[in-house]
């Protein structure tokens, strides 16, 4: 099959296209099946701008990102790399998720949808799965290089080469600290055989951490026209150049990121996931004809989160993925202040006008701690703010891996 060529950059670029192709020609397509079955979006309303106008949008138009990605990716990925059955697992049942979510809300009529405690348990089981299959897969290791004495012959002298050693390991990339190496077994405080188990279980509970708010943050993101499906296209495309870069260990060396065998198929699947998204972005963007509901929000963020923890970059995705953070984060800090406020004042207070961040800028009037901007920004104008922010965070990134 197409898998087979061997050149990464000719199936990235295939798998690539592939995706947008698909996305593009079926999208519409579907978009006309979602509308005809009434599967329209439910606005709650909140005072927002031209919000209301935006009742009955098509929905759950995730499912055209898992076609042109599955598709793609089952074209051009290696299906026996446990990397890409991995993402394929990740894309899979964080897709199931979302689209019980979705149905939940649109055909139970339930704007709730599925309950938070259910979708935290989900979420977490995958976590489990993901942490467990890279803790003692034998195929999940990282490369690195070692010194070696070696003699030609008893004439000669010996000679110093570098040998590529592979091995299980904690480690992970972390600027600032020698090699950009960090091993979370130095927070392991253990020796002996009980050490070596609580270092796997360490490793196991961050990788868990990622997957959960990897997968919630993008979530939380999705709240204008394109402003998720943008900023996963631009953090997509460093996550590619990290992957194509581990590849080979000439090349991870020389670039400062950590050699991880048979990465290249984390590249390809990013490919189709670029396309993918993009081709979605065509119908998602200002004024949007289709939204991508919980069936893709969980999606896109499962699979960055899974595709960082599989790059030993996992620590670097706050960072490449700013954006996102920032706005899960300004939903925990208006939570956790509103609650604190009115405890101690008997008055909730806010930090933001309104949470997540992105409509912040759509209020005004609103009492809050941070009153900038006076005014409300329209909508187009908030999301390509965002997806420059993205853009900042994502070469960022890459100067911190140079540092």
């Amino acid at each position: 099959m197409l898998h087979q060529l061997t050149s990464l950059p000719l199936r990235a670029g295939l798998a690539f296209a592939t995706a947008l192709v698909i996305a593009l020609v079926f999208g519409g397509m579907i978009i006309k099946w979602i509308r005809k079955h009434q599967i329209g979006e439910t606005i709650r309303n909140l005072g927002l701008e031209g919000q209301m106008s935006k009742k009955g949008t098509p929905t759950m138009g995730g499912i055209i990102i898992i076609l042109a990605l599955t598709v793609s990716a089952f074209l051009f990925c290696r299906l026996d790399n446990i990397y890409v059955q991995l993402l394929l697992l990740t894309t899979f049942w964080c897709g199931a998720i979302g689209f019980t979510d979705d149905y939940i809300k649109v055909f139970k009529h339930n704007k709730a949808g599925m309950p938070g405690p259910v979708k935290i348990v989900f979420q977490v089981i995958l976590g489990l799965i993901i942490a467990g299959t890279v803790c003692v897969n034998d195929d999940i290791v990282a490369g690195r290089t070692e010194a070696a004495q070696k003699t030609a012959t008893e004439e000669t002298e010996q000679v110093t080469v570098n040998e590529v050693v592979l091995e299980k390991s904690t480690a992970t990339t972390f600027p600032f600290i020698k090699n950009h190496t960090f091993d979370y077994n130095w927070l392991n405080p253990f020796k002996g055989d009980f050490g070596q188990t609580m270092r796997w279980i360490i490793y196991g509970l961050i990788i868990i951490l990622v997957v959960f708010f990897g997968s919630n943050g993008t979530n939380l993101t999705d709240g204008l026209d394109g402003l998720a499906a943008g900023s996963s296209v631009i953090s997509s495309i460093m996550m590619i150049v990290l992957a194509g870069l581990g590849t080979n260990i000439v090349t991870a060396e020389h670039f400062r990121v950590m050699f991880i065998p048979g990465s290249e198929e984390i590249a390809i699947y990013l490919s189709a996931f670029a396309g993918a998204v993009i081709g979605f972005l065509y119908y998602n963007v200002f004024p949007a004809k289709v939204f991508m509901g919980d069936t893709g929000s969980l999606v896109l963020g499962g699979i960055m989160g899974v595709s960082m923890v599989l790059l030993r970059k996992e620590l670097l995705l706050p960072v490449l993925c700013g954006v996102f953070a920032v706005e899960g984060l300004s939903v925990m800090l208006q939570r956790y202040y509103f609650k604190y406020t009115k405890h101690r004042y008997g008055e909730g207070k806010r930090i933001f006008k309104m949470t997540p961040l992105h409509h912040h800028f759509q209020k005004e009037g609103i009492p809050a701690l941070i009153q900038r901007p006076a005014h409300a920004i329209k909508e187009t104008k908030i999301v390509a703010s965002f997806w420059a922010a993205g853009i900042v965070c994502a070469l960022l990134t890459w100067l911190l891996v140079w540092l």
